[in-house]
Parts: C-alpha cells; structure tokens; sequence
C-alpha cells in the first residue's frame, strides 16, 4: 500500500495491514513521500520443539517456515499490484485485489498474533491467566474450563477452515468468543485476545483427523501472558 493506496486504509482489513506492516514517512526538501514497509516473518521466541508434546517441532517448523512465509510473501506481492493499480486508478483490478489483501494479510496478522499466543511450558504455557483478565473470563463463562470447553466448542463448529478468537468489545468492554472463517482478521470494534488456527495445518500432521486432541491439547502451551497484555491495551 504505497502512496495513492492510503486511500483505501478506510477499509478494516487494509486498516489492520497497516498497523502490522507501519509506513514510513521520508521528508526532506522534496515534499513528503510515503514508503510502504513489506511484511516480513516474525521471528519465534522460542524453538520449533519447544512446544512438543501439544504441538510437533515439525508441524512448527513447516506452520512458520512455510505456511506463514507464504502468507507474507502472497501479501507483499498483492499489495504492490494494488500500489500499481492506484497509480493508474485502475478500479478494477483495485476491487480484484481485495480478497487478495484480505486473505493473506489477514493470514500474516493472524500468525503473528497466534505464535504470541503459544509459550513452553517453562516459560509459562498453559499457566492460567490472572488480573482483569481472569476476573472477566469468571463472570462471563463461570469459569476458565468452562470457557475452555465453549471455546473448544466453537473451534469444532468451524465448517472448513478458519479460526476461533477470544475477542474484547471496546464498545462494551466484554469479552466473547467469535469465529472467522479462512483468513478473515479480528478487525473493528473487537480486538483479538487469544486464537487457535483450526486450520488442518495446524494440525493433521501430528493428530490427522483428531483435531479434538489439538483443541484440547493446545491449552498446555497458552501464553495467558500475551492474552492479558492486549486485554490490557484493547
């Protein structure tokens, strides 16, 4: 998204591109430009291994190397083609664009997002959460395994791929549980907490057709840590 592709920030999956991949502003006696930053993997804070047995080094490595990577990739290149057609106020190849930009820009924020989320055991995964964030999930769903299961509940309804998040309203300041289907990012008045990729990817290998055994296996290394700092800040 450079230059004339600012206008089309107003979009919410585009808005939350943006605040990923942040624009840079070069001045100087020229008037002021704007240079798009490209996308770019994130690196783990922990090893691909680390999270085994929940979670295979293997599926970790192919997960962020591979799936991720593309993700990345496939958004830079679409977002330079939408530079290009801005230029040349070429609205239809703008409009085919945006299941583009929505799709693997979604796919990058939502794997950035999903690997904060994960922690070994002994840097915390699977400790419960505590503070506000706990006294929420409390009054809300009663208990953290009873939100657990509802959790585990929406992920299982996911008909293909897609993603379940623990999401809070800045409108009310509660917290819920959502699903979006394939890439779909948590844009708007909710602001992601927590979410677990149902994408089979995420998973076959190691667990095949058990995705269950994923659900409930992924709670071991839950980083409550992150989920609280952006409770915090949503």
């Amino acid at each position: 998204m450079v230059g004339s592709a600012l206008k089309t920030l107003t979009r919410p999956a585009l808005r939350a591109a943006a605040a990923a991949n942040p624009i840079r502003c070069v001045s100087g006696t020229a008037p002021t430009t704007f240079v798009r930053t490209k996308a770019t993997l994130p690196d783990l804070s922990y090893d691909y291994g680390a999270l085994e047995p929940a979670i295979s080094g293997k599926i970790m490595e192919l997960h962020h190397s591979k799936h991720h990577q593309t993700y990345v990739n496939s958004y830079n290149d679409a977002a330079d083609k939408l530079a290009a057609a801005e230029s040349t106020d070429d609205i239809g190849t703008i409009i085919a664009l945006q299941p583009l930009i929505n799709f693997h820009g979604g796919g990058h924020l939502n794997h950035s997002l999903f690997w904060e989320n994960l922690a070994p055991k002994n840097s915390g995964g699977g400790e419960p959460p505590s503070g506000e964030l706990a006294k929420a999930i409390d009054e809300t769903y009663g208990s953290l395994e009873d939100m657990k299961k509802k959790f585990n509940a929406a992920l299982a309804g996911i008909q293909g791929s897609g993603w379940a998040w623990l999401v809070k309203d800045t409108q009310t300041g509660n917290i819920g549980i959502k699903t979006y289907a394939n890439q779909d990012p948590v844009v708007g008045q909710f602001k992601p907490l927590l979410g677990i990729d149902a994408w089979e990817h995420a998973y076959y290998l190691q667990y095949q057709n058990r995705k269950a055994e994923y659900f409930s296996a992924v709670w071991d290394v839950v980083n409550w840590k992150a989920a609280e700092k952006r409770f915090g800040n949503a």
